[in-house]
């Protein structure tokens, strides 16, 4: 944990607050903080700063706050991405946020199987618990916009050549295509398979969408790899 994320009911008032389970084990066993010390902390959705510790016991700590530094810009990237097997899931998610992502649209392919959907991983709690996770590690603020498409015709047809306007889009994909740019300086639209990649249609649709092909070269990679991958070489 880089940073300690505060949400609303942490506050006691503007400049004070109280923290327990999670964070304040990571505080006592981790950071090994003592009272007097100081860390770094982030209003979720808001600013960032530094807190000294008041009071700390196994139940409670108790920390005076500043809120002065805005969080790291986030990337100008949409990220379009097939929804993935879940054991992968949270960690695409967790890599998502720390990398800056701002949206990810979640979208049914013909490869995502039916159960993928199910996930409890889906659940907005646990979304957003390891949403936060990448928060933490990146030292940022603003939670991702997520946003579940399950109907894949429908949503490449009708929303998707709005969304991608004044935007560069990407539709990364193993074949005989150009190399996935490098460095960016322009907001960019990328869509990004399930494992075993879009199938010819969905890559047809999504051309007609707006989106140019692009690849990474002769090897395949899972999908979480290529996230990071894909994204750390636009940006």
């Amino acid at each position: 944990m880089n940073l300690l994320l505060l949400d609303e009911q942490d506050f006691s008032d503007a400049s004070h607050v109280k923290l327990s389970g999670r964070r304040l084990r990571h505080m006592l066993e981790i950071q090994q903080l003592s009272t007097g010390d100081t860390l770094r902390i982030g209003r979720i959705g808001g600013m960032m700063g530094q807190a000294q510790v008041l009071s700390l016991s196994d139940n409670q700590a108790e920390l005076s706050i500043t809120l002065d530094a805005p969080p790291p810009p986030k990337l100008p990237l949409t990220l379009l991405l097939a929804m993935p097997r879940p054991k992968m899931f949270r960690r695409i998610m967790q890599h998502c946020a720390t990398l800056g992502v701002p949206r990810i649209i979640l979208l049914n392919s013909y490869r995502v199987e039916k159960s993928f959907w199910q996930t409890p991983f889906l659940e907005p709690a646990a979304l957003r618990e390891n949403l936060l996770l990448g928060l933490e590690q990146a030292r940022d603020t603003v939670l991702p916009e997520i946003i579940i498409e399950k109907r894949f015709k429908p949503f490449v047809e009708d929303r998707l050549p709005e969304l991608i306007t004044n935007t560069r889009a990407l539709v990364a994909h193993p074949g005989d295509y150009p190399p996935c740019p490098r460095a960016l300086n322009s907001p960019a639209t990328l869509a990004i398979g399930p494992e075993g990649g879009w199938i010819p249609y969905e890559v047809e649709k999504l051309v007609e969408a707006g989106f140019a092909p692009v690849q990474l070269g002769e090897r395949i990679l899972r999908v979480e790899t290529a996230v990071t991958a894909l994204i750390s070489r636009l940006y």
